[in-house]
């Protein structure tokens, strides 16, 4: 409500505006018209004998003429001014069209003492008079058509006057010309106030159009200014304002194809962060994302491009020739190593992945390239950089052919189960298997297991595949137990993503059920990064345990396992991984961290085995850490189930001297 009525408001000031306006314009115009027929009136009165007072009625005619011709001259109210008029620009409208309207009823007032120069129209003149008196009123309700008070000021006191002195006069001619009169004035002020409501009917209408039209033109620039805004949010990271991935990519593509020049991409991402999420809070990790894309802001040059593509996760793209790759990442690597408010020195790092090909690729491939060049920095510690380099784009192509043939392989039993033998006695004696994932590709040769399993997941074939492994696994038991060594068992490696995602116990159990063998000859074995998530994978490797399954944490030594998360999984084996046992004889270091896994598995009631046994000497030394268990190429190579059941029934159980086997 309180809308409409400023609208309404608003649309009466812009009538009134279009009336003073117009009606300066008219003035303008009828005033010279009006100073002509004044002068001829003097004429002709001077002519006919009455000098004296036809220069003076014309002299004040021409006065209030000039007066009106000022008044149009004056600044339109609410405009700067300054000068004689600058007053009058801050009187408002109305009061403008009252102070015209006055200044025309002193000049119609002026007209209206003509019978004083032709004896009250009684004169041989008077018809030369009464011409000029009905048109000089005319001319002023046709150029005063905007605002009807002022004609109607200018008309009636000439005319009233002329009807009086007609009636004055009498005389039936003059009587009846005196009535004409009157009948006259009415129609002229009819016609005035009729002409005032088409002006402002008219000026209504122009005013609510260039109203709409400005409101159109206001929308269009407010559609426009909004989705330019969404364009930018579109494009641009909400926290640091940097570009966001898609912004970055499109950038990418543009420079790809505008650029000649070779490009160098930079994926960096953030070393310590999630401690700070996890420590400091969100919030925190905020104010450290941003404080980073303010330190790159910093570091970058004309013709680089910098964003936030997601996380903890910032790149960077420039033209290859224009800085060295190297130098650039040095001083990134300084700049975020700085301390930042609040955190201790050294907390936050930042890894870096380069690529600079000398082609032209898409954003897809440069991204796929850096990201790999990212891993190989991080897998080397933190505050380090990579470049994309042969020996990624091999790894890289051997990645991709292994995505696209590993469900063919599975499903064409291209993948096999080789077995490789752990002996007890201080590796005297053969104990049992461990099953290893094996598969010869066409063009790359072996695969290892870690390749295969990642990529499995990628895939999503990580179930299919440990139905695969579990089956083979569970077969060979059972041709185990067939050739007589029923004691013996296999132990399979469980990756922690197919422990925590993958319903594992009821796939095993599934296993044993369709092999026909007990629980009791297969063993889990599970890494200490699984120990570890013990909300995930508590429930189910107690399962397992009470349903006869041996468990067995493998790698043990290189992650963060707990004396509590031990004790508490039912662990029955703690397998020593092979980078403390390989050298040992010549790392005093390792020979401490292998003594204290052996004390602490036997103080909690478990076997403890010892992977990468190369040599004999190796194998005495263990034997005297107290190690029984243990597993290596010195003693025993993987072999396909075929080789290792042959093996295996040619009674190698027998005790065998020490360094020495079947």
């Amino acid at each position: 409500m309180a809308s409409a009525t400023h609208d309404t408001h608003l649309l009466t000031a812009q009538i009134r505006a279009d009336q003073l306006a117009t009606v300066r314009r008219s003035v303008k115009i009828s005033i010279p018209i009006n100073i002509v027929l004044s002068l001829i009136i003097m004429t002709v009165t001077v002519y006919y004998g009455h000098a004296q007072s036809g220069v003076l009625w014309f002299a004040t005619a021409l006065l209030i003429n000039m007066v009106r011709v000022a008044l149009c001259q004056a600044p339109f109210p609410g405009t700067a001014a300054k000068g004689a008029f600058a007053g009058m620009a801050k009187l408002s409208v109305d009061r403008h069209l009252f102070i015209a309207s006055l200044a025309a009823l002193t000049s119609g007032s002026v007209w209206a003492l003509m019978p004083a120069l032709c004896e009250g129209y009684t004169s041989a003149q008077s018809g030369f008079y009464l011409v000029v008196i009905c048109g000089i009123t005319a001319g002023a309700v046709v150029h005063g058509n905007a605002y009807a008070i002022i004609p109607i000021c200018f008309i009636v006191p000439p005319l009233m006057s002329m009807a009086g002195c007609l009636f004055y006069a009498g005389g039936f001619d003059r009587i009846g010309l005196a009535c004409a009169t009157l009948l006259y004035l009415g129609a002229l002020i009819r016609s005035a106030l009729e002409s005032e409501v088409m002006f402002r009917y008219g000026s209504q209408r122009k005013n609510e159009a260039t109203t709409l039209a400005g409101s159109l033109k206001q929308a269009h620039a407010r559609t426009t200014e909004v989705a330019e805004e969404m364009r930018h949010r579109a494009v641009h990271d909400a926290l640091t304002g940097l570009l966001n991935r898609s912004g970055f990519a499109a950038e990418v593509e543009r420079r790809v194809l505008d650029n000649a020049q070779p490009l160098c991409l930079m994926i960096l991402d953030l070393d310590g962060f999630k401690s700070v999420n996890d420590v400091f809070g969100h919030r925190a990790g905020d104010d450290v994302l941003v404080e980073v894309a303010r330190r790159l802001k910093t570091i970058a040059r004309d013709g680089f491009t910098i964003a936030r593509l997601g996380g903890d996760e910032f790149a960077v793209l420039f033209d290859a020739d224009a800085a060295p790759a190297d130098e650039i990442a040095g001083r990134i690597i300084t700049a975020i190593g700085q301390p930042f408010d609040g955190f201790d020195a050294g907390r936050v790092g930042v890894s870096i992945g380069i690529h600079h090909p000398r082609d032209r690729v898409s954003f897809s491939e440069m991204m796929v390239c850096a990201d790999t060049a990212l891993y190989a920095a991080k897998n080397g510690g933190r505050n380090r950089f990579h470049h994309f380099d042969a020996t990624l784009s091999d790894r890289l192509d051997m990645k991709r052919d292994i995505e696209r043939d590993l469900p063919r392989a599975l499903t064409e039993h291209q993948l096999h189960m080789w077995y490789q033998p752990i002996f007890s006695n201080g590796g005297r004696t053969f104990s049992h298997f461990e099953a290893l994932l094996r598969w010869e590709h066409d063009k790359h040769g072996w695969v290892s297991p870690v390749d295969i399993v990642e990529n499995a997941a990628v895939l999503g074939l990580s179930e299919p595949l440990l139905k695969y492994i579990l089956a083979e696994a569970c077969a060979m038991t059972a041709r185990l137990k067939a050739s007589g060594l029923d004691k013996s068992w296999i132990a399979v490696n469980i990756s922690p993503r197919e422990m925590s995602r993958l319903p594992v116990e009821t796939m095993v159990f599934e296993a044993l059920k369709q092999a026909g063998v007990s629980p009791s000859m297969i063993e889990i074995e599970i890494t200490e990064e699984t120990a570890m998530d013990m909300r995930a994978v508590e429930g189910k490797l107690a399962v397992l345990a009470e349903g006869g399954i041996r468990l067995a944490i493998d790698d043990f030594g290189v992650g963060y396992s707990s004396l509590s998360s031990l004790r508490h999984l039912r662990v029955d084996r703690l397998k020593i991984d092979k980078s403390f046992v390989i050298g040992l004889t010549d790392s005093t270091s390792a020979q401490v961290m292998v003594q204290a896994i052996v004390n602490l598995g036997h103080s909690l009631g478990m076997e403890v085995v010892a992977e990468g046994v190369e040599n004999a000497e190796t194998q005495a030394l263990l034997q005297r850490f107290g190690c029984r268990n243990m597993q290596g190429y010195h003693l025993g190579r993987p072999m396909s189930k075929d080789a290792a059941i042959e093996w295996a029934t040619k009674k190698p159980t027998d005790i065998l001297p020490a360094g020495q086997v079947a």
